[in-house]
């Protein structure tokens, strides 16, 4: 029962959070001096009142602000998010159309920064203020210092370009015809289609774009693996594991690891949720099409409703990442409780 009450105030308290975020988006949306039609209509029908005027009562640009809030509000509950003035379709479906290619890229960054950075953090810690320590560090110096587009034009060009080891950008070669669209995510459609060779090219477009999007991540987890670890390792029931005779690995991974790994564990939890968010860039210069290229071809023609309805995906994700690492807090330290 404690679980349940606790999940049930998290959701209480999502609601207001959620109505904030479509008060905030939508005031700075609509209240911005431009006009979105000029960007979608031409000279020539712009300079039709008649042409105008249709359009703008089409999109209710012709009502109060305030009620076209409401008006919003009142789809919103309905799942209704809008229909986007460039594309004429529905929002939702053009998210299920980009969103599943921005969750693989991201997921794919996770396992890589998950991969490298908890053992540079634990190498780290272990060998510390020794050399192993030096370049862990200097790695991860590198990788929140390194701008993204400046990375990913480097390799590309290096490992593109140069070298030619791996694949260009987009998510898979255009001359493989792509599998049944199952989930929207290639690699997994690839491999419930039995399309061994979807399943590889998919695979390698994904290697360069996931690393880039991935090295702020890497570095950051790489620190707090490290400071957590070094914290831990000073602690007594760590000398008295050791004490007691047991290998050394045991002492790492049940003993410290697992103490160390709360702050850890907080950190993938909000770089995974600072990817969805962050993929514009690394989506940008790889052509790769998710929410990030979506959200930004949509602002950039003052199209507003997949501009909220981004917005409004991306806070969801927050919102339920946030509590899955809560959740997990009481799993790796049995003395947190849930209330």
């Amino acid at each position: 029962m404690p679980l349940v009450w606790y999940l049930i105030r998290r959701v209480l308290v999502t609601i207001p959070v959620l109505w904030l975020i479509t008060v905030l988006g939508f005031a700075l949306t609509y209240l911005i001096p431009a006009d979105p039609l000029a960007m979608v209509l031409s000279e020539r029908a712009m300079a039709n009142p008649e042409i105008v005027r249709a359009y703008r009562e089409r999109w209710g640009f012709d009502q109060p602000l305030a009620l076209r809030y409401l008006t919003y509000v009142r789809n919103l509950l309905q799942g209704d998010l809008g229909e986007s003035i460039a594309t004429q379709r529905p929002v939702k479906e053009d998210l299920a159309r980009f969103f599943p290619a921005t969750v693989e890229l991201a997921v794919g960054a996770t396992i890589i920064a998950i991969l490298a950075g908890v053992p540079l953090g634990v190498i780290a810690a272990l060998q510390r203020d020794r050399w192993p320590d030096h370049v862990a560090r200097f790695l991860s110096l590198i990788g929140v210092s390194m701008p993204t587009f400046w990375l990913g034009l480097l390799v590309l060009s290096i490992f593109y370009y140069r070298l030619q080891l791996l694949p260009g950008p987009g998510r898979l070669d255009p001359r493989l015809i792509p599998p049944p669209t199952i989930t929207g995510l290639l690699i997994l459609d690839s491999l419930l289609a039995g399309r061994w060779d979807a399943f590889g090219d998919a695979l390698r477009h994904l290697i360069l774009p996931a690393s880039v999007l991935g090295a702020y991540s890497m570095g950051l987890i790489t620190r707090i693996t490290r400071s957590s670890m070094v914290e831990v390792l000073a602690q007594d029931y760590i000398r008295v594991a050791r004490a007691k005779g047991l290998h050394e690995w045991i002492v790492i991974g049940r003993h410290a690891l697992r103490n160390a790994a709360i702050p850890t564990v907080t950190a993938i939890g909000l770089a995974f949720g600072n990817l969805m968010a962050g993929a514009v860039m690394t989506e940008t210069v790889f052509a790769w099409p998710g929410i990030g290229r979506y959200a930004v071809d949509a602002a950039s023609k003052l199209d507003f409703p997949p501009v909220m309805g981004v917005t409004l995906l991306v806070a969801g994700i927050y919102i339920v990442i946030n509590l899955l690492v809560d959740l997990s807090y009481s799993s790796l330290d049995p003395r947190i409780r849930l209330q």
